[in-house]
């Protein structure tokens, strides 16, 4: 019998091992239908569909998805994806006056929705650099990139966070201009499941995190990847290159519980949470390796 999938991912680079593992039939070998949905408003928006049940399985920014988990998604991290910090490029309309971070208070952010990735980074980039945020006023959801390019054109937003490689391209063909970076200081994607496909289905979880592991393996010591990467998402040969030489996947099912307790001090640090939860409520158990 035939186990259908439906896995929520920003069309993007990183989630390039899932394609290549779905075009090789790496799935239908073990009788999976992998149902891939692009959800280009990113973490927040595959939040949400994780909430209403429209997906399995996410692959989702580490911070907006603790943060959504503390506030009642039912579903857990089940790994992270990629250990490596995520590189949010800070961007400006190419003609904005605005060319530094000190330059950036009392500007209004351009984010894909509330707790999403580009939403909670705002947060610790003001921290990082000892700028002040207002929730109510300082925020202008677009829904994703191409609404960020609109809100800056017409200037009812004028800051912008996104992948830097992604949103490159925009500063290379003049309509952006970057002023500064912001890293995670966590590993950037989790795999996130449903509580309900945890409960009904872990066997088939094991199964697609084992291929999914094994393809991105294979991807990062396959030495035509840079070339593929470059091509497939039209990004300049040297900024995959850059990107990929960074690039560190998990290709593990463990998470461990002190690393796991930093970032959630850190997002306490940063305000994204409150207070440090459980890991056995945002985790699930059988992918917790004690410390």
């Amino acid at each position: 019998m035939i186990k259908t999938v439906r896995v929520g991912g920003v069309p993007e680079h990183f989630n390039l091992a899932w394609h290549l593992a779905i075009e090789k039939g790496k799935f239908a070998e073990k009788g999976i239908l992998i149902e891939w949905i692009d959800v280009p408003g990113g973490t927040g928006a595959m939040c949400k569909m994780l909430r209403d049940g429209e997906i399995d399985i996410a692959i989702a920014l580490t911070e907006g998805v603790i943060a959504d988990i503390t506030q009642g998604n039912p579903s857990k991290i089940v790994q992270f994806y990629v250990n490596s910090p995520l590189r949010w490029g800070i961007f400006v309309n190419a003609k904005s006056k605005i060319n530094s971070i000190a330059e950036m208070q009392g500007n209004k952010y351009a984010i894909s929705r509330y707790k999403s990735g580009s939403h909670l980074m705002a947060y610790v980039n003001a921290a990082n650099n000892s700028l002040t945020i207002n929730d109510e006023t300082d925020f202008e959801i677009i829904g994703n990139l191409a609404g960020a390019r609109k809100a800056l054109a017409e200037n009812t937003a004028q800051l912008f966070m996104w992948e830097k490689f992604t949103t490159k391209p925009f500063v290379d063909n003049g309509e952006f201009k970057m002023i500064g970076e912001c890293k995670t200081p966590w590993p950037c994607f989790a795999v996130v499941a449903t509580n309900d496909f945890i409960n009904s289905q872990p066997v088939t979880l094991d199964e697609v995190l084992e291929i999914v592991n094994e393809s991105c393996h294979d991807l990062k010591f396959n030495d035509e990847a840079v070339d593929l990467i470059a091509w497939r998402y039209q990004i300049k040969l040297a900024d995959a290159m850059k990107w990929f030489g960074e690039l560190e996947y998990a290709a593990k099912a463990e998470i461990n519980e002190e690393e796991m307790n930093e970032i959630f001090s850190k997002l306490v640090q940063f305000k994204i949470l409150k207070t440090v939860p459980n890991i056995f409520d945002i985790c699930y158990n059988k992918s917790v390796e004690l410390a």
